[in-house]
């Protein structure tokens, strides 16, 4: 199995060829291919490469196929005893990910 570990938005996600991963908002439209080049490690079977900070030469490539978001977050303020109340919420937005193939030159 051939998999690696990626940093895209100051989050790490694992990598697996053929699955789906959901980062932050990218820029890019659906059906578009992207490169995402900070990867920290790769493993291939027996072959393990460990970045410092990364991997020289490696890249995940991937298909975007949606921009998605996630589920509501409801956040509610209030001062008790002074009338005070406040309600928002908040959704935060996601780029849904194809991985196709993981590059090591």
């Amino acid at each position: 199995m051939k998999y690696a570990i990626l940093d895209s938005g100051g989050k790490q996600y694992k990598a697996v060829e053929g699955s789906t991963i959901e980062v932050d908002l990218l820029d890019a439209a659906p059906g578009d291919q992207v490169n995402l080049e900070k990867v920290l490690l790769v493993v291939d079977g027996e072959e393990i490469s460990v970045g410092s900070p990364t991997v020289n030469g490696a890249t995940v490539k991937a298909e975007v196929i949606g921009q998605i978001k996630g589920p509501k977050i409801d956040v509610f303020r209030y001062a008790p005893k002074k009338r005070i109340r406040r309600k928002t919420g908040h959704r935060q937005q996601y780029t849904h990910l194809k991985v196709v193939e993981i590059v090591v030159e």
